[in-house]
C-alpha cells in the first residue's frame, strides 16, 4: 500500500538510496531540506526547502502537512526534537528518528556485553557522554520519546559504512592507511564495536516504516570487530603487511574503543527483521576504496 512519506534530509549519504527505496516501493515522497544540496529525484518527490531548526520556517512549512510516515534524518539535539514534537503530533502515523550507537557512549565500559535498548534508561540523568554527537542524539530521544501523543521509534545506528558516498572517509582512510603502510595507533585492550552498510540500513528503514513497534531500536550487521582487527583485515585483503601500535587509552583512530561498544540486535529479530553478517559486505567495500585510492596513487 502507497505511504505518503516525509523525508527530513535525504540528500546525502544513505539519505538518496532511502529516498530511491521508498519512490520503488511506491511511496508519494516529500523531502524537506536546506535546498543547498543537487538530488536526483527529478520531479518524482515533492520538495520542502526548510531550515530543520528553523521553527517559524518549519511551521510555516508543516502547519497544515499530514503524513504517514516521517524519516526524521536531520535531527540532532533536544531543541530539534521539542519542534518536531510540537510540529508533528497528531499529524503522523509513525515518526522514525535516526539515532546512532553513540547514545550509549553514557554506559561505555559498564557492561561486559552488548547494549540492549534498555541498558539506556532515558529517563535519568547522566554524565555528560564523551562525545557531543551522542550526547545530543540521546537528549534528542529523551524529547521525542516523551511525547507521548507522537507514536515514535528511534533507530540506533551501528558505525555506517559506505564507499564513494561516504563522508565520514572513515574507511576508507583505514584503507589508505594500509596502502600507504602506516601503522593503526589502538587502545592496548581494544574493544569491539558494531557496523552495518549503506544497502543495510535502508533496508532495515524501509521495513520500519511499515511495522508498528514504537520505541528504540538497535540497527547493526551480525558480527563485530575491533579497530586492529578491522586494520588487519584490510590489510590481509590487500595483501599488505598489518602495522600496529598500541597506546594507552583509546580514541587515537575510527571506531577504537578501550572497552565493547557494540549492538545488541535481540528486539530487532523478536520484531522479525535479521541483519545480514558483515562478512557478506564488508571485503566488497575495501575493494571499492582500494580501487578508487589506486586510481589516485596511493599506494603505487
Amino acid at each position: 500500500m502507497s505511504q505518503k512519506i516525509l523525508v527530513i534530509g535525504g540528500t546525502r549519504f544513505f539519505g538518496i538510496p532511502l529516498v530511491e527505496a521508498l519512490l520503488a516501493a511506491g511511496n508519494r515522497v516529500t523531502i524537506a531540506t536546506r535546498g543547498r544540496t543537487p538530488d536526483p529525484f527529478g520531479v518524482r518527490v515533492r520538495r520542502v526547502a526548510v531550515d530543520r531548526g528553523d521553527a517559524t520556517a518549519m511551521q510555516a512549512a508543516f502547519s497544515d502537512a499530514r503524513f504517514d510516515v516521517v524519516y526524521d534524518q536531520m535531527c540532532y539535539g533536544p531543541d530539534e526534537a521539542a519542534l518536531a514534537a510540537r510540529l508533528f503530533t497528531g499529524k503522523v502515523g509513525r515518526y522514525l528518528m535516526t539515532s546512532t550507537l553513540e547514545v550509549y557512549d553514557a554506559r561505555h565500559g559498564q557492561l561486559a556485553r552488548a547494549y540492549r535498548e534498555e541498558d539506556l534508561d532515558l529517563a535519568r540523568s547522566v554524565d555528560r557522554p564523551p562525545t557531543a554527537y551522542g550526547d545530543g542524539k540521546r537528549r534528542a530521544e529523551v524529547q521525542l520519546l516523551g511525547a507521548r501523543e507522537l507514536p515514535v521509534a528511534t533507530l540506533r545506528l551501528a558505525h555506517v559504512l559506505g564507499g564513494a558516498e561516504d563522508f565520514t572517509g572513515r574507511l576508507r582512510g583505514y584503507v589508505e592507511r594500509v596502502l600507504r603502510g602506516e601503522p593503526l595507533l589502538h587502545a592496548a585492550v581494544p574493544g569491539a564495536t558494531s557496523f552495518i552498510d549503506v544497502p543495510g540500513v535502508v533496508a532495515l528503514l524501509v521495513w520500519a516504516g511499515r511495522q508498528d513497534f514504537l520505541g528504540p531500536l538497535n540497527v547493526a550487521s551480525r558480527g563485530t570487530l575491533t579497530a586492529p582487527q578491522l586494520h588487519a583485515r584490510i590489510a590481509t585483503r590487500l595483501g599488505r603487511e598489518a602495522l600496529m601500535t598500541p597506546k594507552a587509552g583509546a580514541g587515537a583512530s575510527p571506531f577504537d574503543y578501550a572497552a565493547l561498544h557494540a549492538l545488541d540486535t535481540g528486539r530487532a529479530t523478536a520484531l522479525g527483521w535479521l541483519f545480514d553478517p558483515l562478512d557478506d559486505w564488508l571485503d566488497a567495500l575495501i575493494d571499492t576504496h582500494a580501487a578508487a585510492l589506486a586510481g589516485e596513487g596511493v599506494g603505487a
